[in-house]
């Protein structure tokens, strides 16, 4: 399975427009070769290199297996979005406070579709996807804090 993006290469750095300091915009992203069998896919978005430790940024599940991925600032709406680390349900772009960090995309291929309400923290999308995942890819891309 690939995950792939139109607005930045792996390990490039991700554009101002897809920031929470900007525009806030969900970035294009690009599913292919997912696995015969697939129900659903689920997506997570999250940053290892916050200072209190692994911060979410995005939760999107029950998304189509068929779907070729997401145009950019356009998520289907027969999708679930889950609940971010800042309480927000939807999506929640970069903004590091301090340095350049790592905002990890995580896609995975499952089974079964998520029997989880609107609004599922990470805990919960994980405990139901665990037995579940068929494949997984990852995109990485990074962005740095603008200067003052």
């Amino acid at each position: 399975m690939k995950l792939e993006s139109a607005a930045f290469d792996a390990g490039g750095v991700i554009p101002d427009a897809f920031s929470h300091y900007a525009a806030n915009r969900t970035p294009p992203l690009e599913f292919s070769e997912v696995p015969d069998g697939t129900r659903s896919l689920a997506l997570i978005m999250d940053d290892p290199d916050a200072p209190k430790g692994l911060f979410t940024h995005w939760i999107v599940f029950n998304i189509d297996p068929h779907s070729d991925g997401f145009q950019e600032n356009d998520v289907p709406r027969d999708v679930r979005l889950g609940t971010t680390s800042w309480g927000e349900v939807g999506y929640g772009g970069p903004r590091p406070p301090d340095r350049e960090h790592r905002y990890f995309f995580h896609l995975y291929a499952l089974d079964e579709r998520l029997n989880l309400p609107y609004g599922a923290v990470r805990d919960d999308v994980e405990r139901a996807m665990q037995g579940h995942i068929l494949a997984q890819a990852d995109l990485m891309g990074r962005f740095s804090p603008p200067i003052a």
